[in-house]
């Protein structure tokens, strides 16, 4: 018996110690930033661009790119992923200015040049203060969200605070907590996980088109989450798929950028179902006496 309790003790502590160490560094294991010195000069080629600096009320400063285009259409807010900096993001950029689409893209704090303690609340702020200061200049009709992966779930939640022309979610998760799960199912991720990430909970307060595109071999976060999240506003929503298609590849299928193209041309459009099979029952079973 007492071999048995010191076991269960041994346990018991092994799972504390793996719980507060999960707690503690979760920040390592969620966030791959790329730091940059503040003399750093962005460039790419062909891309005419804008650097900017915007500080926060608690002395945060968040560091940006806009890649501008030629007589632009509107903007493309771009929410990156959870790992390098806007230096390497930027590539992305052409996917919207060739459509006549300024992207301003940004660095989350401790990413870049953007300095400042990173919290789910801090920079859920900073996103809406860059929301903000692109509606002075643009009015909400031309502004599109775009999340990708991490970002998914800050433009979720801007999208379900602000009125933008649409939102796209690229490889979106359900929450982080979803994700997490998968690998470490034992702990107690709700009590424990700094961010959350709620995607599924705000997406149900958007009220925008939402366009949501993922690859059918994704490892990272499954093509079901998509699946998921889409049944959640149906009405509003259309699941674009890439067969194929994995979690960092997508810019490397034709397909996707047929996607890009036709959701950044879209405009809603109400259906007349008039006259159509829309309340039409299809049944399986056939009458005895039916003629085929």
């Amino acid at each position: 018996m007492q071999d048995w309790l010191y076991m269960l003790l041994i346990v018991f502590t092994v799972y504390i110690l793996v719980s507060v160490l999960l707690y503690i560094f979760q920040d390592y294991f969620l966030f791959k930033p790329e730091k940059l010195p503040e003399d750093f000069q962005f460039h790419y080629a062909n891309q005419e661009i804008e650097e900017y600096n915007v500080a926060t009320r608690d002395g945060a400063v968040i560091n940006g790119v806009r890649f501008k285009a030629q007589d632009p259409k509107g903007v493309v807010f771009y929410l990156k992923g959870n790992s390098k900096s806007v230096k390497g993001w930027g590539k992305f950029a052409v996917d919207f200015t060739r459509h006549g689409y300024d992207v301003i893209m940004v660095d989350y704090r401790g990413f870049g040049k953007s300095t400042g303690r990173r919290t789910q609340k801090a920079v859920k702020r900073d996103m809406q203060v860059i929301y903000n200061k692109i509606k002075e200049k643009v009015a909400e009709k031309y502004i599109i969200l775009y999340g990708r992966s991490l970002g998914s779930g800050f433009a979720t939640k801007l999208a379900s605070m602000n009125n933008p022309r649409m939102l796209i979610l690229d490889a979106p998760y359900y929450s982080l907590n979803k994700v997490a799960k998968k690998y470490i199912p034992f702990i107690p991720l709700s009590l424990l996980i700094k961010f959350p990430m709620p995607t599924y909970k705000w997406l149900k307060y958007v009220n925008c088109p939402i366009h949501i595109i993922h690859g059918t071999d994704d490892k990272l976060i499954p093509y079901k989450t998509s699946v998921k999240l889409s049944k959640i506003k149906p009405e509003l929503t259309k699941l674009y798929t890439v067969i194929g298609g994995g979690h960092k590849n997508l810019n490397n299928f034709e397909s996707y950028h047929k996607m890009l193209s036709e959701i950044i041309h879209s405009r809603p459009a109400k259906v007349d179902l008039e006259g159509s099979s829309i309340d039409v029952i299809h049944s399986s079973k056939r009458k005895a006496n039916a003629k085929v």
